[in-house]
């Protein structure tokens, strides 16, 4: 748990950090939510290989070496302003260093999420994960909220005066990031100290086309489950959305609040905050009642609808921690039922890898479809209103298919909590 903190404190803290980069080096607007763009394709194109990888060795030294990609891509960030290149070319090395940095954090996913369900039993999943999410949450308010407090210029300035930091940084950026690489280094000596949990897997695939063709059918047993295709559609829907409207909140929070890029990134960390308080009060739900948790997420669609209509900082406050433990709520019981179904039918580390694939996949359209508004000069609360009626509708559509499924097979509900193994792969 300290070891994804950490690290999850650090991949946000950076994106906060490559956010005023790219403002430093007078990048357009649209560039942020495509940098992103970038970080979440390297899920759809590894996810595929990942799973197989985090199954084929301890979790714990998969979680080592992979966050160690992290830390090069953020070194790759650090030096990308010591080149004596113009903006352009200092933009392509940020979106190659965040593209380097998706990548260790795809190769990572499988197997932070994939130890949970070996240490713990079915009837325990949700609370590992309201736990698990919890923090993970935690790590993202505290990680925007460094990120910036590193760029603002009082800390910038105090950083800049240490020796050791001005020996090596020049700018507030560099600072910032020198920064986060110490709390990536942190992170991947917690994974040193991971434990083993003993559970092994049947040897896995390394041909890559094979492996390929083994992952598009474990795709297919997922979405083809009847609790484990609500699930995925629940959890793509929701990380798509959340991933958007992380990025929108600080657009927001400029051009509708005034407000500068290091106060934005607290009204992420504000949600946040909402969040944790959703996933923990989440873990009080058992299993078999994951499904009752669906009308959380058209509430919170229709809340989203607020914000282009408050100014007051208690308002805009008040209504992040409303939208956020709305989403901490349903989200977390909805993902624990994804990762008990894929650990029955699939394996920890391929199941993760299928839920990444259509989660990142969402949030590459998501994102694309922001980009593209912003592009097209369309005014925020506009963008606002689309996705919070967006969220709405197809929860509403979830529901229905969900109840038309155990309409269909009133079984299904028993089979919450079943225990299985892998046993798609024999």
């Amino acid at each position: 748990m300290t070891a994804q903190a950490l690290s999850s404190l650090a991949d946000n803290a950076l994106l906060i950090a490559a956010i005023a980069l790219i403002a430093d080096l007078q990048g357009p607007d649209w560039l942020v939510p495509m940098m992103k763009w970038w970080f979440a394709l390297a899920y759809v194109v590894l996810a595929a290989f990942v799973g197989a990888f985090a199954d084929s060795f301890p979790k714990g030294r998969v979680m080592f070496a992979t966050n160690a990609i992290k830390l090069a891509g953020c070194i790759l960030m650090f030096t990308s302003q010591m080149m004596a290149m113009n903006n352009d070319a200092q933009l392509v090395q940020v979106f190659v260093a965040y593209t380097l940095v998706g990548i260790g954090a795809a190769a990572y996913s499988p197997a932070k999420y994939g130890i949970v369900t070996e240490m713990l039993p079915p009837d325990l999943l949700v609370k590992g994960n309201s736990w698990i999410e919890g923090l993970t949450v935690l790590s993202i308010i505290l990680g925007t909220v460094l990120g910036g407090f590193l760029i603002s210029p009082a800390a910038s300035t105090s950083l800049l005066s240490h020796a050791w930091v001005s020996a090596v940084a020049q700018s507030r950026t560099e600072a910032a990031i020198l920064i986060i690489g110490v709390v990536y280094f942190l992170a991947a000596a917690c994974n040193l100290l991971i434990p083993r949990t003993g559970v092994s897997y049947p040897k896995q695939q390394t041909n890559p086309t094979k492996l390929f063709a083994e992952f598009a059918n474990y795709v297919v047993i997922l979405w083809k489950d009847k609790l484990g295709q609500i699930s995925l559609a629940v959890t793509t829907l929701f990380w798509g959305a959340g991933a958007t409207l992380q990025l929108i909140v600080i657009e927001w929070g400029a051009r509708h609040l005034g407000l500068p890029l290091e106060r934005s990134s607290i009204l992420m960390g504000v949600a946040a905050v909402g969040t944790v308080v959703g996933s923990v009060s989440a873990g009080k739900i058992p299993l078999k009642r994951a499904l009752t948790v669906l009308p959380l997420g058209v509430v919170m669609g229709l809340t989203v609808l607020l914000m282009p209509h408050v100014y007051a900082a208690w308002a805009v406050y008040g209504l992040l921690l409303l939208i956020g433990a709305l989403s901490g709520f349903f989200v977390v019981p909805m993902n624990a039922l994804l990762q008990h179904r894929g650990h029955v039918l699939l394996s920890a580390g391929h199941s993760i890898a299928v839920q990444n694939f259509n989660e990142q996949l969402n949030i590459l359209l998501m994102l694309a479809l922001y980009s593209a508004m912003l592009w097209l000069e369309v005014p925020i609360n506009v963008i606002i209103t689309f996705f919070g009626l967006l969220v709405a509708i197809l929860m509403l559509l979830f529901m229905q298919w969900s109840r038309m499924n155990i309409r269909n097979d009133p079984t299904l509900l028993t089979q919450i909590g079943q225990h299985g193994h892998g046993q798609a792969l024999h």
